[in-house]
């Protein structure tokens, strides 16, 4: 039988809100990460400002390696949106081909990161070193999860955008990786720079 056999449900077709249901559905995903990422970033901040002391632990971390990374994440959100506007065009392989280069930038920013936490580890800065650390593994933890999680959904994505099937959920995913972008913008000066 035919695909058109079987019509999309009508929750992914239809919404009373002028946007389609899966980008609502993504915004909805992350204003709860939002609420996430504020508690511990929050909590980390309070705890911070009561804590000078934590200074001599913070200068511990690689500034040079959240500075690549950080290069490495906004690289993959240029590509995202390239993959967006290729995506409008109706060119699947083309937005195809742009998420595998944003797959790339969350290897290379999750490799990094697996090399920069076995230094840390392994000089004996572990999540129950000093509170400092327990934040650190935490709030880098969350958004490296984040990372891994977002590589994979683009991967699906990426299949099935070659072959030119589902081409909004380009923009959805796109959505997403630049709320995790996002996110590193604002761990990178707390964790490594404000020493």
């Amino acid at each position: 039988m035919s695909s058109s056999a079987f019509p999309r449900p009508i929750a992914t077709t239809r919404s009373a809100t002028g946007i389609s249901t899966g980008k609502l559905a993504v915004w909805w995903l992350i204003a709860s990460e939002i609420v996430i990422f504020g508690g511990v970033l929050g909590s980390y901040i309070m705890h911070r400002i009561g804590h000078p002391e934590w200074a001599s632990q913070a200068e511990h971390t690689n500034t040079w390696l959240g500075a690549f990374n950080t290069i490495v994440l906004l690289s993959s959100s240029l590509s995202a949106v390239l993959a967006h506007n290729a995506a409008e065009m109706k060119d699947g392989k083309k937005a195809a081909k742009f998420l595998w280069f944003t797959i790339l930038g969350a290897a290379t920013f999750l490799v990094v990161k697996s090399f920069e936490w076995t230094h840390e580890i392994n000089a004996g800065l572990t999540i129950t070193s000093h509170t400092f650390w327990s934040f650190y593994y935490t709030a880098a933890g969350i958004h490296g999860l984040h990372v891994l999680v977002g590589g994979i959904i683009m991967a699906v994505i990426a299949v099935d955008a070659a072959k030119g099937k589902d081409l909004q959920r380009v923009e959805a995913v796109g959505l997403y990786w630049h709320f995790v972008d996002i996110v590193w913008i604002f761990l990178f000066p707390l964790l490594y720079i404000s020493k």
